[in-house]
């Protein structure tokens, strides 16, 4: 039982037209948000994406791509339900010209506390592994259409070369033959799609803070989690050294990899089960990372910013 606040008089109101003046109950079932409220954002931001990837990469891109990271999404958003776990649908993050394929990704905002670790580690792999089985097929249709054309060579303008993931060296050597000496793939929008979507899948698997793989890594490891994170954290930047393309990657880990807060109850076991799930999860992380998404040196980045400084 509690004490009646101050000046509070409990007797009842007649009717006001104040939406402030009326009991809570009914105050939010006058400010609760409509569905355009509710649902337009996401909507309007997802038909932004799917034009920007259209403009940047045609009809298939679009369909493979938005597919991929619908999953993944989806994957987060199903697992919160399933736990009663406030979250919003998806936001798409549409980026014509800044991004290559026209989006930056997508992500959902998880408002509620997490119940368990055993939660922690659904919600976490949920997403990961979902866009990880839309990609299967996306990748293999992809690698079909892709076409041999003469190599270019690393300095021919217009190219840009891609560091293949494990899984996409695997698929064109399972379902293509060698194209020959003097001669490469070109990569289709399907194929672009599903290198893009293993990339998003690798990064997020990360087991760094409030990634995807940073859930999955606290979940099974619990305090010991913060220790990989900086492991994790260190060789993101020691690939930075390698590679200029990681630099935007290291300042948003900085971020991104504060320690991750407990849940509402640390103590519950996850169990056998979701450990060999974490295991696989590593594994897709495994063959789904490339550690020169761009093959760029650092020569190159420091040479192309100089041109587009005297250019103005």
């Amino acid at each position: 039982m509690s004490e009646p606040l101050r000046g509070f008089d409990p007797r009842p109101h007649p009717p006001s037209d104040d939406p402030w003046l009326v009991p809570l109950a009914t105050r939010r079932a006058i400010l609760s948000p409509g569905p355009f409220e509710r649902y337009g954002r996401h909507v309007l931001l997802f038909l932004l994406t799917a034009a920007s990837v259209y403009v940047m990469g045609g009809p298939h891109l679009v369909l493979g791509l938005l597919a991929i990271l619908l999953a993944h999404e989806m994957g987060h958003y199903v697992a919160c339900r399933l736990y009663g776990v406030d979250a919003t649908l998806p936001y798409f993050l549409p980026a014509p010209v800044v991004s290559f394929v026209g989006t930056l990704g997508a992500f959902i905002r998880i408002r509620g506390p997490i119940p368990h670790r055993r939660a922690l580690f659904d919600i976490g792999v949920a997403g990961p592994l979902a866009g990880f089985a839309v990609c299967l097929p996306v990748l293999v249709l992809g690698t079909l259409q892709a076409r041999v054309i003469p190599d270019p060579g690393p300095d021919a303008a217009g190219f840009i070369y891609f560091g293949d993931p494990l899984l996409v060296q695997w698929a064109y050597a399972w379902l293509r033959s060698d194209p020959g000496p003097g001669k490469t793939f070109l990569m289709g929008p399907l194929a672009e799609a599903a290198w893009f979507g293993l990339f998003v899948t690798a990064l997020n698997l990360m087991p760094v803070g409030q990634l995807d793989g940073g859930h999955v890594s606290y979940a099974l490891l619990r305090r010991r989690a913060t220790f990989v994170s900086r492991i994790a954290v260190v060789a993101c930047f020691f690939l930075l050294y390698l590679r200029p393309t990681w630099l935007f990657w290291c300042l948003l880990l900085l971020v991104l990899g504060r320690p991750h807060p407990p849940t509402l109850d640390d103590d519950r076991p996850v169990g056998l089960a979701r450990a060999l799930v974490g295991a696989f999860a590593l594994l897709v992380f495994a063959i789904s990372f490339t550690p020169s998404p761009i093959i760029v040196s650092w020569s190159d980045f420091r040479e192309g910013l100089s041109q587009l400084l005297t250019s103005r």
